[in-house]
């Protein structure tokens, strides 16, 4: 596994747009890709949420099969303290959600695909790829 997904390159990639997400996505080895639990916490969020839970759940399940989903350790959780108490000593404190991924990606070397770059930038030592641009 090389990379992590954000939940918005997941509903990029389930809604098949922008192209350039798409197009990378597919470039790439399903087994190089994993997803946090944190992640498709959020993703099975909207399946719930959304008009047509039903068929949007059934999408979710069709997209999720090829991946790894990558749970939280108490590692991540140590990882996560220090990233927290770094940022906001800094001012720069960002979403729980962002920052748990990131605890994951930083502590197994993966890379962060994001559309939400300017935040993750923030966390010190992380990688981070946008495929939208």
């Amino acid at each position: 596994m090389r990379f992590l997904l954000d939940t918005n390159i997941c509903i990029y990639i389930l809604k098949r747009k922008p192209i350039s997400v798409l197009q990378r996505f597919q470039k790439i080895d399903a087994a190089d890709i994993g997803l946090s639990i944190v992640t498709l916490a959020e993703l099975e969020y909207g399946a719930a949420k959304s008009q047509n839970p039903e068929r949007n759940r059934a999408a979710l399940e069709t997209f999720l099969q090829p991946f790894e989903i990558v749970g939280l350790t108490a590692n991540d959780a140590r990882q996560f303290g220090e990233i927290r108490a770094d940022l906001e000593r800094r001012g720069e404190l960002i979403g729980g959600y962002d920052m748990l991924i990131a605890a994951q990606a930083l502590n197994r070397g993966l890379i962060v695909v994001t559309n939400n770059v300017r935040e993750f930038r923030r966390i010190r030592g992380l990688a981070v790829e946008n495929w939208v641009d």
